[in-house]
């Protein structure tokens, strides 16, 4: 991708900012990318990856960014959007690679707040922190929130029952079927909450240990992980894999909705009003699977954990409120989640900017007291 691609790529989606980094000494490769700071700094996870190109990585960090603003807006947030790769092998990264990109995160004066994302993680931030305030998902110890799985599995939960009361006109749970794909940090946990609430689960996972715990601790069938998307049950939580819903997979749907962690569900737009024509509803992944999100980002009030909860718990406010577009335009779930942003950024871009001061008045005030 040469300069003038990215410039069409920034100015297509109106992204703000692009930053390279780059550090001889560490090895540091890394690009941070803020689509829209409309609400508030933008506040974003830094993943690392050993991308196959440049060119990957900066379609990736640019996808990744602009996801986030709609996260944050439909969240009720008053933050923006952006995200960070550093390009590279996981296993390969060192104290001085991440106090490296610490300092660039610094330079940038807090328009990003940097988090832990694929990886990335809670001891890696802690490098981080030593060069800059502007990084959250730190250590408890440190008034960190740790672990942010939780908070993810909770706020799908409200999403999940959001849809069921949509669906089934009630948000109970108990005695309905939900088939999760993936029992990964998020996926486990929010089977335990399903398994709370009475539901009936159906799972599939690749490591015999997981598999054999979930089947003693929630009672749940396991299936082979080609069966799980053609399942029959009333809701199918995709936990793991992106792009489950694409031309080849919707006809084998038989759920009467898709709601999970995964991020990126559908392999393209089109595909949510493939679900909606066949009677599917579909809660928008960036909306649902917000919790880690709203959890971190309470560290820059000082972490309350109580606080934090209650604010998980509006997703299923959010959801509704999705629902109700969806019926109001006449439009699938995903576009009416972009549309719920889109009007949360136009409203408050609207408001009248009031200048606050002159620089000259500034800068003369300042000589006045020396």
């Amino acid at each position: 991708m040469n300069s003038v691609q990215v410039f069409e790529k920034l100015a297509e989606y109106r992204y703000e900012q692009i930053v390279f980094c780059h550090d001889k000494a560490t090895g540091l490769r890394a690009i941070i990318a803020i689509h829209d700071t409309t609400l508030g700094p933008a506040l974003g996870g830094c993943r690392m990856y050993p991308y196959a190109s440049e060119d990957e990585a900066i379609v990736d960090v640019l996808r990744l960014a602009r996801g986030m603003t709609y996260k944050a807006a439909t969240s009720g947030l008053n933050l923006g959007g952006g995200k960070s790769v550093i390009i590279g092998d996981p296993q390969e990264k060192s104290e001085e690679l991440l106090r490296s990109f610490g300092r660039y995160i610094e330079t940038l004066g807090g328009r990003y707040i940097v988090a832990e994302d694929v990886g990335t993680s809670t001891e890696d931030m802690e490098h981080i922190r030593i060069e800059t305030s502007h990084v959250v998902g730190v250590d408890v110890t440190h008034g960190g929130s740790g672990d942010p799985a939780p908070f993810t599995a909770l706020g799908v939960l409200h999403g999940v029952r959001a849809c069921a009361e949509e669906v089934f006109g009630s948000a109970s749970l108990e005695g309905r079927t939900v088939a999760v794909q993936g029992l990964g940090h998020v996926g486990y946990r929010l089977c335990e909450l399903l398994h709370e609430e009475g539901a009936n689960l159906i799972f599939c996972d690749l490591n015999p240990e997981v598999v054999e715990r979930a089947v003693r601790d929630f009672g749940a069938k396991h299936v082979e992980p080609d069966e799980i998307l053609s399942i029959p049950c009333d809701i199918l939580a995709p936990c793991a894999l992106g792009a489950i819903v694409n031309d080849e997979s919707l006809p084998n749907f038989r759920s009467s909705i898709i709601a999970g962690s995964a991020n990126n569900i559908l392999l393209e737009a089109r595909h949510g009003e493939s679900l909606a024509e066949r009677g599917i509803l579909y809660a928008p992944d960036y909306v649902i699977n917000a919790g880690g999100l709203i959890n971190v980002a309470d560290e820059l009030e000082g972490y309350n954990k109580a606080r934090a909860t209650k604010r998980v718990a509006r997703i299923y406010d959010s959801m509704k409120k999705i629902i109700a577009i969806s019926k109001r335009d006449g439009v699938s779930t995903n576009v009416a989640a972009d549309t719920l942003a889109l009007e949360r950024l136009d409203a408050i871009s609207s408001i009248e900017r009031l200048h606050t001061g002159h620089p000259y008045g500034l800068e003369r005030r300042r000589r006045e007291t020396l």
